[in-house]
């Protein structure tokens, strides 16, 4: 196998007048061992060489063996490729001609693959397609990849691939998807030396920098490029090629945006240059573009008036305008887009009352003017006569006064979103009637009175957002006849009366909105201002929505609201009492900062999807029911309330729970061993109980906590051992890593030192036939019988 590596960049012609001119020379003792020598490691050579299936097969042999050792636990599909199995194109992820006589595709996406990539994959002379995507593959790309040269389709999305992106052998690519990696540099030189075939290039969220202006002359097939949410600055330019869709959104881009982009045979269909800093008015040549679906000029600096010609794109389906600096006259032509269905022009600054005009876009179903400032124009803008509309948003502005009980006119509308303004007075009864409601979200208002009590009309209600105003009264027991409301909060309000056990059934069937919404025509649901809103509705900061916060971008909060509203599991969780994560659809309850009492209800256990319970700084008393270690809980606080009795051994069961609060209660009884066993805790704090008695365990999640956390309980025993200053931490040496590195061979070292071994005992053997003619004449037998060997194998 080693001998391919040696001369596999030695062309066959130049291997043939070698062996003619040493055949032909003085047939001396030297040349024929010479000769004998160059003929055994041709035909140890010339078998894979060439090229065949069982070529193909070592090398995935080698592949499967290079990925265990990368992989010592978690492993994927490759572990299903059986060695003794002959026929290497019924292997999971392998796929051949369709004579089977060549490997010609891998996929291994999310296959649990780790560590640097597989250096040998150009040994697969007939490679075109191979996809690594969603993996966790680290360090950068090997030169061995730009080997490839038949490759047409490359996926490596969705891992951790670090180093700068140099293609350059990859003449035939037609697909690319470098997708969220880390991957750095400039590509202004070396893109166009890669892009001859390119078809589809995404290179979105990475860490890539520099110039892209007329990066894409030469890419004479490039229709489809993603190049968003980098550090790509200086101007776009003004050559655009034959692109038909383009994203550049969420980079340091800047300057004017030339008309002489969109001139000529223009064929955009999507156009995204949101989340920059790009000035100036804004082209109305991009009317040239008469295939367009989407136009996001979103989070720039445009100034000036928005474009007339954009009236005349019929195709517009899109068209993103908010924050920007706009001027308030909103042409007229863009009633003409009788596509159109997503209308945002947020964050411009526009002042004074709704312009009338909105009332007019009969088409619309989103309609997104939150951030603009109105103090008026709810009624005189008559928009309560879109009838086609879906989501009204009107937050973040200055608008007072109650609110207007005739927008249940628009009968169709699923999400309503006031909050941030100055409504005051009570909710009115009616909006218990728009019975199509997903969202209701009237929060950080000064809103007063009781929740109606009609709210438990609304079967389809996912989201109810009452917090920061002054509600006053009872929770209605009728909510709990909203099945699909897994996301309530009224926290900070003035809310008193009990925790009726009714409302343990809210939320308890939210898949009949779930499917309506998959079964929907409509592809666009959500906004721009998205990824404020998922900070909002979800509780990204809390566990279990935590991860997502550290991965927001415009583009993938798109998404995550698409996916969370056709209820798909996205967030970690787990019953209780097991440590297995499943992805689900976690259910919250805010009920924090009221004045509620009572005791909680034994039936909380039926809130099967609960991963967030916040009941803090209310008047709960009582014990807390055991039941409640039935929950797939994550975050659980009961801070200052007057719980009394003992806690309850079944909190133990919640081992997903990451941070429990039960301080400023009144706990009495030993403390519970159980709580030791959660290991996935990281915030803790029980103080300021003073029954509480018995001792710290020693070891164990608790022995990791600071003081503070067991503060105010006087009848609790610290053991010595405990460091009373700060975190009670181990004397074992840290984990850095490198644990088990010794078990791990280093692929790259072996086959570095088996060849340097193997080329090392060559060049003896040559001396030895070179300078010792007895030697060289054993040697000469032995290569005979060797090749005979061989032959009567082959044969």
């Amino acid at each position: 196998m080693y001998n391919y590596f040696l001369l596999r960049h030695i062309p066959n012609w130049k291997i043939k007048k070698i062996v003619t001119r040493l055949t032909m020379a003085d047939h001396d003792c030297e040349s024929l061992s010479l000769v004998s020598f160059l003929l055994f490691v041709l035909i140890t050579a010339i078998p894979v060489a060439g090229g065949s299936l069982d070529s193909d097969r070592e090398v995935l042999i080698d592949l499967k063996v290079y990925l265990k050792s990368h992989n010592p636990t978690n492993r994927g599909m490759y572990m299903e490729w059986k060695i003794e199995e002959q026929d290497i194109c019924e292997w999971p992820g392998i796929t051949c001609t369709p004579q089977r006589s060549r490997v010609i595709g891998i996929h291994l996406s999310e296959s649990l693959i780790a560590g640097a990539l597989f250096g040998n994959f150009s040994a697969l002379t007939q490679l075109t397609y191979l996809d690594l995507s969603r993996n966790t593959i680290e360090g950068s790309i090997p030169d061995d990849l730009s080997r490839c040269k038949k490759l047409k389709h490359l996926n490596l999305s969705h891992n951790i691939i670090e180093g700068e992106l140099n293609l350059t052998g990859l003449s035939n690519l037609e697909v690319l998807d470098l997708s969220m990696n880390r991957i750095a540099g400039s590509i202004h030189s070396s893109f166009p030396l890669f892009c001859n075939s390119l078809v589809v290039a995404n290179l979105s969220t990475n860490k890539l920098t520099g110039r892209i202006s007329n990066i894409f002359s030469g890419c004479r097939y490039l229709k489809y490029v993603d190049f968003s949410t980098n550090r790509f600055s200086g101007e776009i330019g003004a050559r655009l090629g034959k692109l038909v869709e383009l994203s550049v959104s969420e980079n340091v881009l800047s300057g004017n945006i030339s008309a002489s982009m969109f001139r000529g045979n223009c064929t955009l269909r999507l156009l995204d240059l949101s989340e920059n800093g790009f000035v100036g008015e804004f082209p109305g040549q991009i009317s040239d573009c008469q295939d367009l679906s989407v136009l996001n000029l979103w989070g720039n600096n445009f100034t000036g008036s928005i474009p007339a010609e954009i009236g005349s794109i019929s195709s517009l389906r899109s068209l993103y305008l908010g924050s920007n600096k706009f001027s308030r006259d909103i042409p007229e032509t863009l009633l003409k887009l009788s596509n159109l269905v997503f209308l945002d022009l947020s964050r411009n600054g526009f002042g004074g009352d709704i312009q009338n005009i909105f009332g007019s876009f009969t088409q619309v179903k989103y309609l997104v003017l939150h951030g603009n400032s109105y103090v008026g124009g709810i009624y005189s803008s008559k928009i309560f006569k879109l009838h086609n509309l879906f989501r009204l948003d009107l937050s973040f502005n200055n608008f007072s006064g109650k609110l207007p009980a005739e927008i249940v006119q628009i009968k169709s509308l699923k999400f309503l979103i006031l909050a941030f303004n100055n409504f005051s007075g009570g909710i009115p009864h009616e909006y218990g009637n728009m019975l199509g409601l997903q969202v209701l979200d009237l929060s950080f208002n000064r809103l007063t009175g009781p929740i109606p009590a009609s709210f438990g009309n609304l079967t389809s209600l996912l989201w109810l957002m009452l917090d920061s105003n002054s509600l006053s009264g009872e929770i209605p027991q009728e909510i709990g006849n909203c099945t699909s409301l897994l996301w309530f909060n009224v926290a900070n309000n003035q809310l008193s009366g009990g925790f009726h056990p009714q409302l343990t059934n809210m939320g308890s069937n939210p898949f009949p909105t779930f499917e309506a919404n998959r079964q929907s025509s409509d592809s666009i649901i959500a906004a721009t201002g998205e990824c404020l809103e998922l900070t909002r509705w979800i509780p990204v900061k809390f566990p279990p929505f935590l991860f997502i916060y550290a991965i927001l971008t415009k583009k993938n909060c798109r998404s995550l609201w698409r996916h969370i509203l056709e209820g798909e599991g996205l967030f970690p969780g787990c019953a209780a009492g097991i440590m297995a994560h499943t992805l689900e659809i976690p259910a919250y309850l805010q009920l924090s900062g009221n004045k509620i009492s009572g005791e909680i209800p034994a039936s909380i256990f039926q809130m099967k999807r609960l991963s967030m319970l916040h009941l803090g700084f209310n008047e709960f008393e009582g014990r807390l029911p055991p039941e409640i270690g039935k929950l797939p809980l994550s975050f659980l606080n009961l801070t200052h309330n007057s719980f009394s009795g003992q806690i309850p051994q079944e909190v133990g069961n919640l081992k997903c729970l990451r941070n429990l609060d039960l301080s400023r209660n009144n706990f009495s009884g030993t403390f519970p061993k159980s709580l030791n066993d959660l290991n996935e805790l990281s915030k803790f704090n029980i103080s300021y109980n003073p029954l509480i008695s018995g001792v710290i365990p020693v070891t164990g999640q608790l022995s990791t906590f600071e003081k503070a956390s067991f503060l105010g309980n006087p009848l609790l025993q610290f053991p010595t051992s405990f460091n009373r200053s700060g975190n009670n931490t181990s004397s074992e040496e840290p984990d850095n890593g490198r644990k088990g590195d010794e078990d791990t061979i280093d692929m790259s070292v072996f086959y570095w030192s088996t060849s340097s071994t193997y080329v090392a005992a060559l060049i003896g053997i040559v001396a030895l036939i070179y300078f010792d003619c007895p030697w060289h004449r054993a040697w000469f037998r032995l290569v005979n019988a060797f090749i005979a060997s061989a032959k009567s194998m082959w044969s």
